[in-house]
């Protein structure tokens, strides 16, 4: 599979290669770490954020077909996560830093098709807006991680000793798999 010619493709290509070794290493299991910068866009937010987000569209579906390739579609889920989100409100070049955000996950399977969540109207003053355009999200990084958790093999007590919070949240993990 050809990746992109970015830090980002070249990180998961690297993810791919490894996996596809995963017996000679002796590996049943692996989890990977990638990271993709450049998303703190206080200025040029117009200029970057169109070629990152590309960046990550056309990685994340090189990683996807060559796990497809290697039979292991199933086997191997990506997801995305992020210390913040952006603000609604522009700050003359870009935006502030915000609560809420987007995510996605990808892999054979996950019950793909699916949003989780409210998406929040993209206009001030609502009862998702804490001010200033930060969103307030309705949907716990604990759920997104109860169900990534539930996929690695934790049970309902592994999950909550991980996840002290989840039970705050009545809907639990959500059912991403």
């Amino acid at each position: 599979t050809p990746f992109p010619l970015s830090p980002l493709g070249a990180q998961l290509g690297a993810v791919a290669r490894t996996i596809s070794v995963r017996d000679e290493l002796g590996a049943s299991r692996q989890v990977f770490f990638v990271a993709l910068g450049g998303f703190d866009t206080h200025s040029n937010q117009a200029t970057d954020l169109p070629g990152l987000q590309q960046d990550i569209s056309d990685s994340i579906a090189a990683l996807f077909g060559a796990t497809q390739e290697m039979g292991l579609e199933n086997d191997v889920t990506i997801f995305t996560a992020a210390d913040f989100g952006r603000t609604l409100t522009i700050n003359g070049d870009g935006t502030d830093h915000g609560w809420g955000g987007h995510h996605f996950v990808v892999g054979g399977a996950v019950n793909g098709g699916d949003i989780y969540g409210n998406i929040p109207p993209s206009e001030l003053n609502h009862s998702q807006d804490s001010g200033n355009g930060r969103l307030i999200p309705d949907v716990a990084v604990e759920q997104y991680a109860a169900a990534l958790g539930s996929w690695y093999g934790l049970n309902n007590a592994e999950l909550n000793a991980a996840l002290p919070g989840l039970t705050a949240f009545p809907g639990g993990a959500l059912p991403l798999f």
